[in-house]
C-alpha cells in the first residue's frame, strides 16, 4: 500500500508552487470580453489552457472541449473515472488584506480567490493523479480530471462538455464539504407575476435584489404618499429591525431604503430579507389596490416562513430536509407590473409536478400567477451504494472519524453526473470562506485532501468495488 501522505509532504513545494501559480490568473467571467473562442472571457480560458498544458507537460492525455471545459486523463480501460473540477472563480470584491490573487501564504494558509472554491481542490485532485501515475499504480480504469470555466454563473461549460464527451461511470466533485454529500436538492426558478399591469398609485416602483441564488440584502420603493404622513410611523416600524435604512421625500412622494442581510439561497432563514421587510411596511399603510395586492403577496408567501407553506410547495423528507424558497428578485414599475423572482431548493423526493399545479390551483382566484423558468432536478446516490461505502472508509483511515452522509440545497458538479458525489475538500469545522474576502485554504488541509483523493482515486480505478461483480 502506498503511503499517500509521505508522498504529498515530498511534492509539497511544487503542489503549494502550482495552487500560487493558479490563482494568480484572474479567472472571473467577463461576458463583455466574451467570443467564441474565449466564451467565458479570456482569464477564464487562460486558466483552463494553464491547467491543460500542466497535463501535456506531465505525459497525459488532453483534451479542449471548446475552450469552455477540458480533461485530461490517464489509465486504460472501458469505465471512466471522473473528478469534476472548475477554475472560475467569483470577482474578488473589496476588503482584502492580502492581494485576492497573489496567493500569498501565511499563518499555514494560502490566500487567495478561489483557495477552497475551486483553485485548491483542483490542485489537489491534480497532483494526486501526478503522483499515481508516477508511483506506477496499475490501473484497470481510465481517470480523468475534467475541468469546467463556468461553474459560478451557470455551468454552461459542463453542459457543452458532455454533449460532447462521456459519461463516467462513476465520480466526484471536490468543491464542497468533506466528508460526503450524496444528496444535492433540485433547484427550480419560480416566478411570480401580478396578472395586471395598471397602477393604483400608491407604489411607484420597488426593487431589492439581482440574483435569485442570495438573500437580497438592500430593499429600496418609491411610493406615492407625501413623507410627512408615514415618516414617524415607519421610523417606529424600523426600531424594531436591527439593519439601516433612510426615508427621505416631499408632499407627494416618499423614497425608501432598508437593509437586510445577505446570506444563500441555500438556506434563506441564515439572511434578512430587504424585500420582506419593506413589503411589510408598506402592506400596513397602502389601502386596497394593486399595490397593496403586491406587498401582501410577498408578506403571505415569504413573510413569515421560507419554506412554501403558504403557496402549497412545502416537502420535507428524511434524505435532504426542507424544501425551501429564497423570494432573491422583487420588483415592482407600472410598465412592467409586480413580479417575485423565486429560487426553490426543494427535496430530493419532492413530487414537483403534484406541487407545482396545487400552487397554481391556490392562485388561480389571486392577483399573481406562477410560471416555472427553470428546473435541475435532485441528484441522489443511494447510502449504500459500493461507491459510498468506498469513499467513507477512505476518509475514516485518513481522518479517523466517521464519514457521515451530508445533503445540501446548493449545487456542484457532482449533480451532472449519474453517479457522483461531492467530496471535500472543506474538512468539518473549518470556516466556509468561500467567495469572501481573505479567502484561504489551510496548507495542511491541502495536503491531506490531496492524499485522501490519491488514495480514493487509486481504490476506484484500480479494483473492482464490492457489489459490481457478477
Amino acid at each position: 500500500m502506498v503511503n499517500w501522505e509521505e508522498k504529498v509532504l515530498a511534492g509539497q513545494d511544487m503542489l503549494i508552487d502550482d495552487l500560487k501559480q493558479l490563482v494568480s490568473i484572474p479567472s472571473v467571467l467577463d461576458e463583455e470580453a466574451a467570443t467564441e473562442e474565449a466564451p467565458f472571457g479570456p482569464e477564464p480560458k487562460r486558466a483552463l489552457a494553464w491547467m491543460l498544458e500542466e497535463g501535456r507537460k506531465a505525459g497525459f492525455t488532453v483534451k479542449n472541449v471548446d475552450n469552455m471545459a477540458g480533461h485530461i486523463e490517464m489509465g486504460d480501460g472501458d469505465e471512466l473515472v471522473g473528478i469534476l473540477c472548475h477554475v472560475d472563480v467569483v470577482p474578488a470584491g473589496s476588503g482584502w488584506t492580502h492581494g485576492p490573487f497573489e496567493g500569498v501564504v501565511k499563518d499555514g494558509k494560502l490566500f487567495g480567490r478561489g483557495a477552497i472554491d475551486d483553485k485548491g481542490p483542483t490542485i489537489a485532485a491534480w497532483h494526486a493523479m501526478k503522483m499515481i501515475k508516477q508511483s506506477g499504480v496499475p490501473l484497470n480504469k481510465r481517470v480523468r480530471l475534467i475541468i469546467g470555466a463556468d461553474e459560478e454563473s451557470g455551468f454552461r461549460c459542463v453542459k457543452r462538455y458532455f454533449e460532447k464527451e462521456e459519461m463516467p461511470t462513476i465520480g466526484f466533485a471536490p468543491d464542497a464539504d468533506f466528508p460526503i454529500i450524496n444528496a444535492e436538492k433540485g433547484i427550480a426558478s419560480l416566478s411570480f407575476q401580478l396578472k395586471t399591469q395598471l397602477t393604483d398609485g400608491q407604489l411607484l416602483a420597488f426593487q431589492s435584489g439581482n440574483r435569485t441564488n442570495m438573500v437580497p440584502d438592500l430593499a429600496e420603493a418609491v411610493i406615492g404618499i407625501g413623507i410627512s404622513e408615514i415618516k414617524d410611523q415607519f421610523e417606529t416600524f424600523m426600531d424594531t429591525h436591527n439593519y439601516g435604512y433612510s426615508i427621505v421625500g416631499n408632499e407627494t412622494e416618499t423614497t425608501f431604503s432598508v437593509n437586510g442581510k445577505s446570506a444563500h439561497a441555500m438556506e434563506p432563514d441564515n439572511g434578512v430579507n430587504a424585500a420582506v421587510v419593506l413589503a411589510t411596511f408598506l402592506n400596513r399603510i397602502f389601502e386596497e389596490g394593486q399595490s397593496k395586492d403586491f406587498t401582501q403577496f410577498i408578506v403571505d408567501a415569504f413573510g413569515n416562513e421560507t419554506r412554501g407553506s403558504y403557496l402549497g410547495l412545502a416537502f420535507n423528507d428524511h434524505i435532504s430536509g426542507d424544501t425551501t424558497l429564497n423570494a432573491g428578485i422583487v420588483t415592482f414599475s407600472p410598465e412592467q407590473g409586480g413580479q417575485v423572482e423565486v429560487s426553490m431548493r426543494y427535496s430530493v423526493t419532492y413530487p414537483f409536478e403534484e406541487k407545482i399545479e396545487t400552487c397554481l390551483e391556490r392562485l388561480k382566484d389571486s392577483p399573481f400567477e406562477l410560471t416555472v423558468k427553470g428546473n435541475s432536478k435532485p441528484h441522489h446516490v443511494d447510502a449504500n451504494d459500493p461507491f459510498i461505502k468506498t469513499l467513507q472508509e477512505i476518509y475514516k483511515t485518513y481522518t479517523g472519524e466517521e464519514a457521515e452522509l451530508l445533503s445540501i440545497g446548493g449545487g456542484t458538479y457532482a449533480r451532472v453526473l449519474d453517479k457522483g458525489v461531492a467530496f471535500g475538500m472543506l474538512f468539518p469545522g473549518r470556516e466556509d470562506v468561500a467567495h469572501q474576502a481573505d479567502e484561504y485554504v489551510y496548507i495542511e488541509d491541502l495536503l491531506k485532501a490531496t492524499a485522501i483523493y490519491a488514495e480514493a482515486i487509486s481504490r476506484l480505478a484500480s479494483k473492482e468495488e464490492e457489489g459490481e461483480k457478477e
